[in-house]
């Protein structure tokens, strides 16, 4: 009865038009705007003009079109973009929630969002009494001594983090030169490491899903700076030796640096600075509901144990006696990072995530783990009867499964992703995490309806139930397939150089 439901749900077709570039349906003389006859004498410009200095000889070789043909080339590319605004996005670890809008609303408003980093502190006491409370909700959020605002980006909050860590073995007058990381990990990991000077050493996850404790002892030794662990993991489940981990770490002076890439699953449940985190970096698109990927601009708070606080790099917004605030940029001891970005970081992201905890409060954020928890789980039941789960355990916001149920029916990872398209939806993440073959990772999110992830399991269902000839999917799309490994080795792009 249930399988019945999701299948009524699933297919849907749509036009789609084949599109040209501009420069193959230009037409010359074609304009877009119709300009009177000149009423002046003409002239040539200067010998010294602008074009000249530039060295540009020629004109450009624009396309030349007139105006409703730009506006519908533009217009029907829009709809070839995939959107959370669409539908599901179940593309797992990147946490492709829905945005409320009212964040958007309250950080556009001119009074918040045209303020200048220049401003005098006397006219900008509510930004910074905002940038100082969304600080003390992510200490309460972590367990945690002490935050800084700064870092651009998750990955740089990463970086600064790792920064931190180093320095506080240099105030010890020790170079420590490895980090332990986990194949469950993220990738930006052992990537953050490397850039901030660091020997990566890997462990492997244990059969249950998890770190296992004499892994993680056969490693540690004096050259160890620290451990990096994303937990939740990217199986989507809680590293359960965590705490004891952090002990044997803080027996060696070592460090425990969590990636924050997965709160939204614990958020409100557990503290990273209960089980004995020393540094843990916030990806508020993933955590807050501030927008996600376009290039930004981002935002990757940290939040530290008291071992780290001394050296978080400044400015840090502190409050006066009389109760009003101002920047702290006076380092007396000389042991703080550099800034790790202009200004203060990212204040339009600041005010998203500011609004989004007060909205919720702390009963709604412990609410969006739970739901988040729930969502996945949800999947999971409907799904492991027919994709393959290999690593069972207690998973919590996100799922990975793989392709052994359909090998001898012709699908694999890769063709169950590209089929998908075909059904109006954006792939899963695949062939991640390393730690699973031809992976399959599935993440709703909190803010998925029950109906839409019933339409994505049936889409799921038909396509794992359905006959072969797959080698043609996807198939209701402007470009059917692309030769991946051609691309990536002949990299080609403007056709119409010359």
């Amino acid at each position: 009865m249930g399988q019945e439901k999701h299948r009524k749900t699933t297919t849907s077709r749509a036009v789609v038009l084949e599109e040209a570039t501009l420069f193959e349906v230009s037409r010359p003389g074609a304009r877009g705007a119709a300009l009177p006859p000149l009423d002046v004498p003409s002239c040539e410009l200067p010998s010294d003009s602008s074009r000249s200095k530039s060295g540009r000889k020629v004109l450009p070789r624009l396309p030349e079109l007139s105006e409703p043909e730009v506006v519908r080339h533009f217009t029907r590319l829009s709809t070839w973009n995939y959107a959370i605004d669409l539908g599901l996005y179940p593309l797992g670890s990147c946490t492709m929630k829905y945005n409320p809008r009212v964040n958007e609303a309250i950080a556009r408003d001119p009074r918040v969002g045209d303020a200048h980093p220049q401003d005098p502190l006397q006219w900008s006491q509510g930004h910074l009494q905002i940038m100082h409370e969304l600080k003390q909700d992510l200490k309460d959020i972590t367990g945690l001594a002490d935050v800084s605002l700064m870092p651009a980006a998750g990955a740089q909050g990463e970086f600064t983090g790792l920064r931190l860590m180093a320095q506080y073995h240099a105030q010890k007058g020790r170079h420590r030169s490895k980090i332990i990381t986990a194949d469950s990990a993220h990738g930006t990991n052992p990537a953050s490491a490397t850039l901030a000077g660091f020997e990566i050493v890997q462990v492997q996850t244990g059969p249950h899903g998890y770190i296992e404790v004499e892994d993680v002892r056969r490693v540690l030794n004096d050259d160890v700076a620290g451990l990096m662990v994303t937990n939740p993991n990217t199986l989507g489940i809680f590293e359960k030796n965590i705490k004891e981990i952090a002990e044997i770490l803080h027996e060696k002076d070592a460090l425990l640096y969590i990636d924050g890439a997965n709160l939204n699953a614990v958020m409100g449940i557990t503290r990273p600075g209960d089980y004995g985190a020393d540094v843990i970096q916030f990806n508020l698109h993933k955590t807050f509901s501030t927008p996600h990927g376009g290039g930004g601009p981002g935002s990757g708070p940290i939040a530290v144990s008291e071992r780290l606080a001394p050296f978080l790099p400044l400015p840090d917004v502190a409050v006066r006696p009389d109760g009003s605030y101002e920047l702290k940029s006076h380092d007396p001891n000389g042991v703080r990072l550099p800034r790790v970005k202009a200004f203060y970081g990212n204040f339009g992201m600041f005010i998203r995530a500011w609004v989004y905890i007060r909205a919720l409060g702390s009963d709604g954020l412990r609410a969006v783990s739970e739901n988040a928890i729930l969502n996945a789980n949800y999947l999971k039941s409907q799904l492991e009867g027919c994709l393959n789960l290999p690593v069972e355990g207690d998973h919590l916001h996100e799922i990975v499964f793989n392709d052994r149920n359909q090998r001898e029916l012709g699908l694999d990872t890769s063709l169950m992703a590209k089929r998908l398209i075909d059904y109006g939806f954006h792939p899963p993440t695949v062939h991640f995490p390393l730690c699973v073959k031809n992976a399959i990772m599935v993440e709703p999110t909190e803010t998925e309806p029950i109906a839409e992830m019933d339409r994505f399991i049936g889409a799921v269902r038909e396509i794992v139930s359905e006959p072969g000839n797959n080698d043609s999917v996807p198939r209701h799309v402007p470009r059917a397939r692309v030769d991946e490994t051609r691309a990536a080795r002949q990299l080609k792009l403007n056709h119409f150089a010359e």
